[in-house]
């Protein structure tokens, strides 16, 4: 596979190239370029001169180009569902599903930025305005680098790329370098569409190096991330030597809050979702278990039961419904984080065991409070740490305790508590009576405290990537 840059497919200039491994298997899928820093500051070059041409494009031709794109991507679904299970571990349902996000969301910006209309202040809205007129629009900030994660690389294409582009920006791509393949054919899709060569390009390599030079390039004027909280911080330190706009979604912790009038049926098929999809690896999964202690013992016993239903398997079995994690390494460390909290107090009731890349659904009880998991340690993978509260205020104290603060929910027959706890948790979004892995593409998502900056969503996402301008009719009445 090849990087696109200035719409053609390239190599690195060097010629070097990283193997791109299936997890599940250890085969070689395929390889991508290892860009040069000159190959980034080439990117940059064409990307900056091709923004101002695609800026001029109308808003409804720009929708048009991506449209033209998902009857593209819809020619070539299936493919590119069978490459992001082969490159992510990723069951071959779930890849299908992710694919699918895409014209959901692509129709849903489209639409969105051809009513972007700005506005206008009359003469007379306050004093010594009576004869001038203003006009606030939006405009592109320029080139925007699109910083995606491994975990859903496709949706967060779709979340960053989209809105970039209709907003009349530039959009560097540069992805995960465990999983790269199916966001270069996605890019060259944009290409092939009708997007302005230059318009949108991606670049592969290791985020140490490709990443830092792309932030770090001072004609990249906005910079939006997703990924952990330490690259997040360590980014916006790049962005701000050089005053680039950045946006952040970063990590979580979020809490699984269970009262004790919760419907614990209902909680435990809510874990399945928001805990055991894409293996565990999802930013906003619950994963901290906050269970009232008079429901611990049912809770437990009924996740249990129902975690063992799942089928584990290679990612490419039309059955599995848990496959492995993105890499052998991630596995190892999430395989520490079990031992960890099992030093700490927590017992196996469940799992708890590693092979290789696959790490078996693990159901940690009797976790203190006090534990790393309780608060601040993220584990990315199908783990369920159980800790139990007596009280709403005891079960709050826990939830903000972490540094945390992406989304959280609580299980509760009774309305006025679910409200009081949704307001009272530390974070950017709350569900009650689901898990807390719940993403609408017209919904603002982000966090609180060290979980980022911003926003993304149909609703939101144009005010991160674009700038507002205000021209004055001055004495025009």
């Amino acid at each position: 596979m090849k990087m696109f840059i200035n719409g053609l497919p390239t190599d690195a200039s060097d010629g070097k190239t990283i193997d791109v491994i299936n997890p599940a298997t250890g085969a070689v899928v395929d390889t991508v370029p290892s860009a040069t820093e000159d190959d980034v500051k080439t990117a940059v070059e064409k990307a900056l001169a091709a923004q101002k041409i695609w800026a001029e494009v109308p808003v409804y031709e720009k929708a048009e180009i991506m449209y033209k794109f998902l009857d593209i991507v819809e020619a070539n679904k299936e493919d590119l569902a069978q490459t992001l299970s082969a490159e992510t571990g990723k069951p071959i349902v779930e890849a299908r599903a992710e694919i699918a996000n895409i014209p959901i969301a692509f129709k849903a910006f489209s639409e969105r930025a051809k009513h972007l209309y700005g506005e206008t202040i009359p003469a007379g809205m306050e004093a010594g305005q009576d004869k001038n007129v203003l006009i606030v629009k939006r405009e592109p900030i320029g080139v925007i680098a699109c910083v995606i994660p491994f975990n859903f690389p496709c949706d967060l294409f779709d979340q960053k790329v989209a809105p970039a582009l209709l907003a009349g920006n530039a959009a560097i791509v540069k992805p995960s370098t465990d999983n790269p393949l199916t966001l270069c054919k996605l890019t060259a899709m944009l290409g092939e569409a009708g997007v302005t060569p230059g318009a949108v390009e991606i670049i592969t390599g290791r985020g140490s190096t490709v990443g830092t030079w792309l932030c770090s390039n001072k004609d990249v004027h906005a910079i939006t991330l997703t990924g952990s909280t330490e690259v997040g911080i360590q980014t916006a330190r790049t962005a701000a030597d050089h005053l680039a706009h950045v946006a952040l979604e970063l990590g979580g912790n979020d809490a699984f809050i269970v009262m004790e009038d919760g419907d614990v049926d209902l909680a435990v098929e809510e874990l399945i979702w928001g805990r055991m999809y894409n293996t565990g690896q999802v930013c906003c999964a619950s994963k901290r278990f906050l269970i009232h202690k008079n429901r611990a013992e049912e809770f437990t016993e009924k996740a249990i039961a129902r975690i063992k239903q799942l089928k584990q398997g290679m990612p490419s079995d039309e059955s599995t419904q848990i496959g492995c994690l993105i890499s052998e390494n991630a596995a190892i460390k999430v395989e520490r984080q079990i031992n960890l909290t099992v030093e700490q107090g927590g017992k196996i009731a469940l799992g708890g065991t590693r092979n290789g890349a696959f790490i078996a659904p693990t159901v940690i009880t009797n976790v203190p409070k006090t534990a790393d998991v309780a608060s601040d340690m993220e584990i990315f993978g199908p783990v369920v740490p159980i800790i139990t509260f007596e009280t709403e205020e005891e079960a709050i104290e826990i939830a903000n305790s972490s540094k945390f603060g992406l989304c959280g929910c609580v299980f509760t027959e009774n309305m006025k508590t679910a409200v009081r706890v949704c307001n009272a948790l530390e974070c950017g979004g709350t569900v009650i009576n689901g898990a807390s892995f719940f993403r609408s593409f017209e919904m603002p998502f982000g966090g609180y405290k060290y979980s980022g900056i911003g926003t993304e969503g149909v609703l939101s996402t144009f005010d991160e990537v674009t700038r507002t301008k205000s021209i004055v009719l001055k004495n025009i009445i």
